[in-house]
């Protein structure tokens, strides 16, 4: 009995070569539409699908696999005889190998402008039904859906067959594709105004990266992408440096973010998931100077993000000291130069996101979901309950702290000064440790400063340790039952004081 394979693939890469070894092997090959001519433009003998199926495609190509001819050769269990005769009784035909990958709908979704009705038709329909049938019955029928497996499985077959371990982890790997794909649609079709978070969660990740390990080395991990060209650390492109570890991407992922709160040239500097310089400025350079001087000591072997292109002057301090990782929406050819004396330090360009998207965070046995922190500065809303108002100065300086103040882990205070985190206090268990964190940190240079807190006050002793420091004003967003006795606290300093009403909690 001969083998025969079904080819129907929207990526064409490697399709040629595929075909003629299985065609060396003795395989019968049928296709459809667009993979039926690129084999006959390759010189390879191919046959319609409809040989399969006696029936012509119709209504534009929506139909033409979606047939007893095909699902039937492709569900048969050959181990039961009742199978093989309804094959041989309806004049039937089994199909051994199935290679399908997906129309294109998460590329079509994504281009902007595009219609409505155009992305729908990019609804693959009678290819996830050919994978899914085929995966079911892997122990007969070898499912192949990704361009780099065709050498392995040409090689499996010229050694004879596919073990039954390699069969079940092509179906796996076929149900991953098609649980993608359909989790693209959904969430495509969701619509923006609709039910918040649905019934059913799922999402789509594209294995991007094998690392060498986790948090720890003995801790296994890899990296996805998310969605089609979703811009981010998703889609950044890495120019120089060693590979990219876990805690490098976890790093640079919160410089990214942190960077480009600002309209200003800014530079974050992260140590650890939080920030250890960040600082806007007239110019790029500056605004890196006057990050480093945060904190120099912590700013070694940190991660580095600029929101603007990376310039000569930026890059010629950077490279004074060891960084992991440097990320800008663009970096110069002459910058990349100077970051070339420093061949393992890892530079990526990284775009904006396509959307905010979702914070996702794993537990014991399940996941928890939420819109991103996206919240910026509204001076509008912003409560002046002190007796002295901020000055312009002040409240500049204050809408600096308060963005930066959300990217910090909670507890978290931030006091800034000129554009500058003077001194950052994060992840303590209780405030008051937080700003006596700040302000060491910040030490002469928290005079004048003012003061960003992610939470309320819930005692006075925090507020105390900044006003003992030298800070001018402070930014938090109340709701403490002490409250008042921070008012009051306030203004015998003569601090001005703003409540935002909207904390910025960062576990």
């Amino acid at each position: 009995m001969p083998k025969r394979a079904l080819l129907s693939v929207s990526d064409k890469s490697g399709l040629p070569a595929f075909a003629r070894g299985l065609a060396r092997l003795g395989y019968e090959i049928y296709s459809t539409g667009g993979t039926l001519r690129a084999l006959e433009d390759s010189a390879i003998d191919a046959r319609s699908v409809s040989e399969l199926t006696g029936f012509p495609e119709i209504m534009d190509g929506r139909i033409k696999t979606l047939h007893p001819g095909v699902h039937a050769g492709l569900l048969a269990r050959r181990d039961l005889p009742s199978h093989m005769r309804a094959l041989e009784e309806h004049g039937l035909r089994t199909i051994d190998l199935v290679c399908v990958n997906l129309y294109p709908f998460a590329a079509t979704a994504a281009r902007a402008g595009t219609a409505f009705e155009d992305v729908i038709e990019q609804i693959d329909i009678g290819g996830p039904a050919m994978v899914r049938a085929a995966a079911k019955n892997h122990a007969a029928v070898v499912v192949v859906v990704h361009p780099e497996r065709y050498g392995e499985v040409l090689a499996a077959l010229q050694q004879g067959d596919l073990d039954p371990l390699h069969r079940r982890r092509l179906a796996a790997e076929a149900y991953a594709h098609t649980a993608a794909y359909d989790s693209e649609i959904a969430n495509w079709l969701r619509p923006p105004d609709g039910e918040g978070f649905p019934s059913e969660f799922t999402l789509a990740g594209v294995l991007t990266q094998h690392l060498r390990y986790g948090e720890n080395p003995h801790q296994a991990a890899a990296f996805y992408r998310l969605g089609y060209e979703p811009g981010g650390l998703g889609g950044a492109r890495q120019l120089q440096g060693l590979e990219m570890s876990f805690n490098n991407i976890q790093d640079a992922a919160a410089a990214f973010e942190l960077a480009r709160e600002y309209s200003r040239p800014a530079v974050a500097i992260i140590k650890h998931m939080n920030p250890c310089g960040l600082a806007e400025a007239d110019t790029l350079s500056e605004a890196y100077r006057l990050a480093y001087e945060c904190d120099t000591v912590s700013a070694y072997g940190g991660v580095v993000a600029l929101n603007r292109p990376l310039d000569v002057a930026t890059a010629e301090q950077i490279a004074s000291i060891f960084v992991e990782v440097v990320i800008a929406p663009r970096v110069e050819e002459e910058s990349l130069q100077i970051l070339g004396r420093k061949a393992r330090v890892r530079v990526l360009e990284a775009d904006r996101v396509r959307s905010e998207g979702i914070d996702l965070r794993t537990v014991p046995g399940g996941f928890l979901v939420q819109s991103r922190d996206a919240a910026g500065f509204d001076r509008q809303a912003c409560q002046v309950v002190t007796r002295r108002e901020p000055s312009e100065a002040e409240w500049e300086q204050m809408r600096f702290a308060w963005l930066a103040c959300k990217h910090v882990k909670s507890n978290a205070i931030v006091l800034a000064r000129e554009f500058s985190a003077v001194g950052v206090g994060a992840g303590q268990m209780s405030r008051v440790e937080a700003a006596r964190i700040a302000v060491a940190r910040a030490g002469d240079r928290a005079q004048g400063s003012v003061l960003a807190s992610d939470a309320f006050f819930p005692f006075p002793d925090g507020l105390e340790v900044g006003i003992a420091a030298g800070i001018t004003a402070a930014i938090q967003p109340g709701g403490s039952i002490r409250d008042q006795e921070l008012i009051a606290l306030a203004d015998e300093a003569g601090l001005a004081m703003v409540l935002t009403g909207q904390r910025h909690f960062r576990h």
